[in-house]
């Protein structure tokens, strides 16, 4: 019986770093239970790019130190990282080559020498670029179009019309520094984050309808489209959840610290208040500063003193001076009207929804995508965002969740982390010109392939 395959991923988000680590059939690559998961805050990432690799390291570090414990201190072994930010783009590209075989048959090395091709095709504009993976649009075999894997037709000429996705150099570079202050050293993959979140709520029947995953974290927004079974576009862009903080903090003139607070306790998208400010809402900013900011001998509900004049008979209309006992508002509350903090949050939400929106109507035929939105982050926590989204996009919304990672399972910030221990299932998808289980063949193995295509 085959050893279980243990698995870890490590999810470097702007607000918050998460490791996983699962074990998995190593026949099917079916995730058979959850290992262990942990996050910590995270530092030296801005945007979804680390800036800061020694601060990220640190924080890896810490993370892998804690998983390492649980496994009475075995080494992490098999390690893939996310790579995000607005870097991250989709180049098409497209390249015709000869059919190898002699018998005109298409083989896993035609594939892999088209792939090649429509790589270096693009080599001129990957300036200060790093290729993460090649994904088919269509295949086209002697003008026949519309082909889903050519390996096996027969024809002459095997064109590949692609898309490749490319990271800043940097960004790259800067994760493998991270690991290596974490001392973990390279990994062992590097996934886009729209490509794990796409892993984790879509199967090929939805692919195949059309549908897109919208991802809301803190610092990016991101969305990955897919029609008639193929990745089609991809794009992120560098505004998430906490501008919505920024904008309800500049809103209130108030600190960063307690307009998170309010987000994540009063937060809503849905600005349904009718006539009015509707709501007043008392915050109490000890929940955010851990400390009282009342003087130690002040009263819990202060007062103030006011003296008013009365006309009274009984001292022959002559004024008299009387005190009245009036409450102040206590100085460690924060108040606010609720419809003023949804308008703020649903401005923010409508305008990120908007960027993906002219995305999709770019990039998916007529904008239809039947297999509609499915939203997951952070950012998918805020209540009301599915309407608000159905609104925009004038489609089925819903909210995405790792439905398959028990304990992950209801939380719509996890499936990235979730989709990074997830093998790429689909024939068709990036690297598809590896043959076998994708691994390159030995030495012996090319001379074989080199005479088995010059037999007819």
């Amino acid at each position: 019986m085959a050893k279980p395959q243990i698995v870890t991923g490590i999810d470097i988000g702007t607000d918050t770093i998460k490791i996983l680590t699962v074990k998995k059939n190593p026949d099917t690559g079916e995730v058979q239970e959850v290992l262990f998961f942990d996050k910590v805050k995270s530092a030296g990432v801005q945007k979804g790019r680390v800036r800061n690799p020694v601060e990220v390291g640190k924080k890896i570090q810490e993370l892998v130190v804690r998983a390492e414990r649980k496994f009475d201190g075995q080494k992490l072994d098999e390690i893939y990282v996310n790579i995000n930010g607005s870097k991250i783009e989709m180049i098409p590209s497209q390249e015709t080559i000869l059919v190898g075989r002699a018998n005109g048959k298409v083989s896993a090395e035609d594939v892999e020498r088209v792939n090649l091709q429509v790589q270096e095709k693009i080599g001129p504009v990957l300036t200060n670029k790093e290729i993460l993976g090649v994904y088919p649009r269509e295949w086209t075999l002697d003008d026949e179009g519309e082909i889903k894997n050519p390996i096996g037709l027969q024809g002459y000429k095997l064109k590949l019309d692609a898309l490749v996705l490319a990271c800043f150099f940097s960004d790259r570079e800067s994760i493998d520094q991270a690991l290596n202050v974490a001392g973990l050293g390279s990994s062992d993959g590097i996934i886009a984050n729209p490509i794990a979140d796409a892993r984790v709520v879509l199967n090929q029947d939805l692919k195949e309808l059309g549908v897109a995953v919208v991802n809301i974290g803190a610092g990016t927004s991101s969305v990955i489209i897919y029609q008639d079974g193929r990745l089609i576009s991809s794009a992120v862009y560098p505004v998430g959840s906490s501008n919505i903080t920024n904008d309800i903090a500049i809103g209130f003139k108030t600190e960063i610290e307690v307009a998170e607070k309010i987000k994540q306790q009063f937060g809503c998208c849905l600005s349904d208040c009718k006539g009015g400010l509707g709501k007043k809402i008392e915050f109490d900013l000890d929940s955010v500063f851990g400390v009282s900011l009342k003087d130690d001998n002040e009263d819990d509900e202060p007062i103030i003193k006011k003296k008013i004049e009365i006309l009274g008979r009984q001292n022959g209309n002559k004024k008299v001076m009387a005190v009245k006992k009036e409450k102040l508002p206590k100085k460690n509350c924060f108040c606010f009207y609720e419809r003023e903090l949804k308008k703020i949050i649903e401005a923010r939400v409508s305008e990120i929804f908007e960027l993906i929106a002219q995305q999709i109507n770019s990039s998916a035929n007529s904008g239809l995508l039947p297999g509609g939105i499915i939203i997951v982050g952070g950012g998918a926590k805020l209540p009301g965002i599915v309407d608000v989204a159905k609104k925009e996009f004038n489609l089925p919304c819903r909210i995405g969740y790792a439905k398959d990672f028990s304990g992950l399972d209801k939380d719509p910030s996890y499936v990235t982390v979730c989709g990074l221990v997830i093998d790429e299932l689909d024939e068709d998808e990036a690297d598809s010109g590896k043959s076998g289980n994708g691994r390159i063949k030995g030495f012996f193995g090319k001379i074989g392939e080199i005479i088995g295509n010059l037999i007819p």
